[in-house]
């Protein structure tokens, strides 16, 4: 088994993902481990539930730490969110390191819970890094 030491999950949490990662049910997981599936089901949702937090941390501490920063508000329409991250980078002399329909693509990939119509429901926090990543976070999702 490999070791939580230096994550957020449980020994646990490991040990019943690596079991469900090799195709073993819920229930085939509790026989093994003497409890029931309902609580292998708890375990395996507070595990996913710390995965998420962690990324979640990721992404801030990605735009927190990057050169340029700036907030889009809610109610931004995309083509406006997209012409302030090629404002704010040209403003600091950065590159953007996609085309506009690239940009476009990864930021309604990365913010599609938080869209209604080509239209920010959310304000987000913007960071561009020096090599021209644009990152995204928001309290929301």
């Amino acid at each position: 088994m490999t070791s939580a030491e230096s994550t957020t999950l449980t020994e646990r949490q490991v040990e019943i993902l690596e079991l469900r990662e090799q195709g073993q049910t819920q229930q085939e997981v509790a026989d093994r481990l003497g409890t029931t599936d309902s609580n292998i089901s708890a375990i395996e949702r507070a595990a996913e539930q710390n995965i998420e937090k962690a990324r979640r941390t990721l992404e801030l501490v990605r735009t927190v730490r990057s050169p340029i920063q700036f907030s889009v508000s809610s109610g931004t329409s995309f083509d406006k969110m997209v012409a302030s991250v090629y404002s704010h980078a040209d403003e600091a002399g950065i590159k953007i390191a996609y085309c506009r329909p690239e940009l476009y693509t990864h930021l309604y990939g990365v913010l599609e819970e938080c869209t209604n119509q080509n239209e920010l429901k959310t304000t987000i926090d913007v960071g561009i890094t020096n090599e021209g990543e644009v990152r995204v976070f928001t309290e929301d999702f």
